[in-house]
């Protein structure tokens, strides 16, 4: 009787803590799930990326050397354009990425450099965690990337351009739909990506600043309730 009811409970909480994530993802999913749409590639989607650029002064980007900020207060990057490396901190760990060739990368943990069997892993999250967030701070720069293709689409009768990425990253494939203003800088976008389950969410890119290499980088992003917050922003030549 004891085992029979210790299993009621545990389904009970089970169902307690899983029911209402199932009902919010099934809510989320039927009210803004949207199939990625179709474009025309033509030479107008180039012209509307390099308007873009213009907008965000994408010289002044290509000229910093160097960026800094911390993606959600969690994972901290020094990234050294120039010499394509980062020095990438997470809890305990601190990953000097060789971005060329990931493999030379040296570990530290606990300031202790490390060539054990956790090192091969720990450059593996490294690059991962590299990937994801520095696309979140330098993603409008990276549509004219090798592999990429440009469309535009219609969104809410002004042009908007689709960017789709073959390869490179952690998650080729994945599909970006940039909302632009009227000077052509990106508001915000929608994502159609491997990792997430629901295509078309959208994501704030309004939160701007101009760094000390005038670059124009985000300080934030937002995403439903979620805050993607970047921390000290700092770009220097």
């Amino acid at each position: 009787m004891k085992l029979k009811k210790t299993l009621k409970i545990i389904a009970g909480v089970i169902i307690f803590f899983t029911l209402p994530s199932l009902l919010f993802f099934g809510f989320v999913y039927f009210k803004y799930n949207e199939d990625l749409p179709i474009g025309n590639q033509t030479k107008k989607a180039d012209i509307l990326a390099h308007k873009m650029l213009i907008s965000l002064n994408a010289d002044a980007y290509k000229a910093t050397n160097n960026l800094e900020w911390t993606f959600r207060r969690k994972h901290h990057y020094k990234w050294d354009k120039k010499n394509n490396s980062c020095q990438v901190y997470w809890k305990k760990n601190k990953v000097i990425l060789n971005l060329n060739n990931p493999s030379i990368s040296k570990v530290f943990v606990n300031k202790q450099e490390i060539n054990s069997s956790d090192k091969k892993e720990l450059i593996q999250t490294a690059t991962n965690y590299f990937n994801n967030d520095s696309f979140w701070l330098v993603a409008p720069y990276k549509v004219f990337d090798q592999g990429t293709s440009r469309s535009i689409v219609k969104h809410n009768g002004k042009d908007a351009l689709l960017v789709t990425y073959s390869k490179g990253g952690t998650t080729p494939g994945d599909s970006y739909l940039w909302i632009l203003d009227d000077s052509y800088k990106p508001t915000k976008f929608k994502m159609w990506v491997d990792i997430l389950p629901i295509g078309g969410l959208e994501a704030s890119w309004s939160d701007w600043k101009t760094t000390e290499s005038n670059a124009k980088l985000p300080t934030n992003h937002q995403l439903f309730f979620f805050s993607f917050d970047m921390g000290d922003v700092k770009g220097t030549k």
